[in-house]
């Protein structure tokens, strides 16, 4: 193995001229702005930031497109990125100001520079799971967006503490902060320097601007060190070599490391697995892809770990392709038409659909009114009580798959929901302490949809698709946190039974009201249907801030109860 080195200038120039190209075997670009704004920050400190891994090869290797555009390899030989596909794709968007591709949607990368950050690292990156080019995931994907609980001065003292932030509207009309990919596009730094309002070399921020921006344009030089892999070894050998580096580096997940061994194998098959990722995508389950490599492997081998995928032949792989289409189809149209969840970020874990699909297959798509009737109750309560969130998501998701093909039936599904949780209704002690990331709050949202809740201004029914800012679905803290921090914890104030779902609009016209102060005159103008169908009881005495957590108690009581009624409607109450 070669050693060699290249400055970062010279890497997106390789890519821009089509001189680097991505095997078939890397994973998508996944990196969001915030990865970028922290690897920016790393470079412009002269931080460390890894080595890249190349491959040069003359043997016809299936690519797939970087997620910035290149031109087609003039030369007959290719060098191949192995390893630093979101470092580069990310320094090429920024330093090029060229959107990049993610899941098929096209979107910019912008960030902002501070003229005025301060001279030592203020603001310290909190550490992620995954490694420096890991795919950021997070556990749950909140379902709305929460209400802005800091003011604009908090954020602006921590923004000026900073010295790149994802760039937003207010903060791009602010002197002193600059764009980062406008700042590359030129070497000249007047423009920057008069829209800062430096009108001269005597002013004190001439020489201080001036030298940031040399700085920050020097990252184009900033070098990486390259291990390059020799043309003698085969596609298969670099594969090897591909999951060998990433599994003792943890830094790809075992989906990651599979679509690897499946694609050596099984060549251009990453396009066929794109084409149906974008067909859920369409249908409302935009679903990582790693999510579409599991269901393969229940398909091929009856369970759900990537551990034989190395074994498997191509015509099987191929043949449970098929067959894990299939059954996603099922599994998606089964939850949008007889459960009513329209959007994976109604599910506590998508590990459901993977259930609901082999269970399809293995019934051969013919399933019974009453059968049908207990699978929503599964699935309902399977992702209320969080049943994939618990302990090894992976062996309980086995568990499942077993059952299934055992030939267990659904209500044997339903024993094992009753084995890990005991009873299977929601009680009110259980609500407590659980915030917006709880798997019960995405069913509260199910709950109280179907009671037909609406907006308390607008009398919009809420729901995930409203467009426009004023009717996004936003949660709203019935007791506003600003209202609870000197004398309940964060925790407190973020409890479930203090959530509520309306617009983005009337929540900010509550603000941090009090709920004594706004919500009595609602009541009077809408009536009390609105806070009914979102169990919130309006009685003032448990408006007042002094009874906050007696109106917790009763909140809850609410809930549990409109939560068992709704789950009680689909079949299989408690016996």
């Amino acid at each position: 193995m070669a050693k060699a080195e290249a400055s970062v200038e010279e890497l997106v120039s390789m890519i821009e001229r089509g001189e680097l190209r991505l095997p078939e075997m890397q994973r998508q670009y996944v990196w969001r702005s915030t990865r970028v704004r922290d690897l920016l920050d790393s470079l412009y400190r002269g931080y460390p930031s890894g080595a890249i891994l190349l491959w040069e090869t003359d043997e016809a290797v299936p690519l797939q497109q970087f997620a910035v555009s290149q031109s087609e390899n003039p030369y007959q030989s290719t060098r191949l990125l192995l390893d630093g596909q979101q470092r580069l794709t990310s320094l090429s968007a920024v330093i090029r100001g060229e959107p990049v591709s993610v899941r098929g949607r096209r979107r910019p990368v912008d960030l902002l520079f501070n003229l005025e950050h301060p001279h030592q690292l203020a603001v310290i990156t909190e550490v992620e799971e995954n490694g420096d080019d890991g795919e950021d995931v997070d556990d749950e994907e909140d379902i709305v967006g929460d209400e802005a609980d800091s003011t604009e001065d908090e954020l602006q003292k921590r923004f000026n503490k900073m010295t790149f932030v994802v760039a937003t509207r207010k903060l791009e009309q602010l002197p002193q902060w600059v764009k980062v990919s406008e700042v590359f596009k030129t070497d000249s730094d007047a423009p920057f320097l008069k829209r800062a309002g430096v009108a001269g070399f005597d002013d004190p921020r001439y020489e201080k601007y001036s030298q940031r921006l040399a700085r920050l344009r020097a990252i184009r030089k900033y070098v990486y060190r390259m291990d390059v892999l020799e043309r003698t070894l085969s596609y298969d050998e670099v594969t090897e070599i591909f999951v060998r580096v990433n599994s003792l580096g943890a830094k790809l997940r075992s989906s990651d490391l599979a679509l690897a061994q499946i694609t050596a194998k099984w060549r251009h098959s990453l396009k066929t697995f794109l084409d149906f990722q974008g067909e859920c995508t369409k249908g409302g389950f935009d679903l990582e892809l790693g999510l579409h490599l599991k269901n393969l492997m229940a398909f091929a081998t009856g369970q759900s770990r990537f551990l034989t995928v190395g074994n498997l032949a191509v015509d099987v792989l191929q043949k449970a392709w098929k067959e894990a289409c299939e059954g996603m189809r099922f599994a998606t149209n089964f939850l949008k038409s007889n459960v009513g969840i329209e959007s994976p970020v109604l599910l506590s874990s998508p590990f459901l659909l993977v259930v609901l699909a082999y269970f399809g297959h293995v019934r051969q798509y013919e399933i019974t009114t009453g059968d049908s009737a207990l699978l929503r109750y599964w699935a309902l309560v399977a992702n209320a009580k969080g049943r994939f969130s618990r302990g090894s998501s992976e062996t309980i998701l086995d568990q499942d798959l077993a059952t299934i093909r055992q030939g267990g039936s659904v209500q044997d599904l339903i024993d094992r929901l009753r084995l890990q949780f005991g009873r299977l209704d929601i009680t009110a002690n259980e609500l407590e302490g659980r915030n917006q990331r709880s798997a019960l709050f995405k069913t509260m949202f199910l709950v109280f949809r179907n009671a037909a809740a609406t907006d308390w201004r607008s009398n919009l029914t809420i729901s995930l698709d409203h467009s426009g800012t004023q009717h996004r679905l936003q949660f709203h803290h019935i007791f506003p946190k600003a209202q609870l921090k000197n004398s309940y914890t964060s925790r407190e104030a973020d409890d479930i039974a203090n959530l509520a779902f309306i617009g983005g609009k009337t929540n900010r016209a509550i603000s941090d009201k009090p709920p004594v102060s706004y919500l009595p005159s609602l009541v009077e103008q809408h009536g009390m249907a609105p806070f009914e169908a979102q169990a919130i009881p309006v009685n003032t005495e448990l408006l007042e801030i002094s009874a906050y957590k007696t109106f917790l108690a009763e909140r809850r009581k609410w809930i549990a109860a409109a939560l068992n009624a709704f789950l009680g409607e689909h079949g299989a109450k408690e016996t």
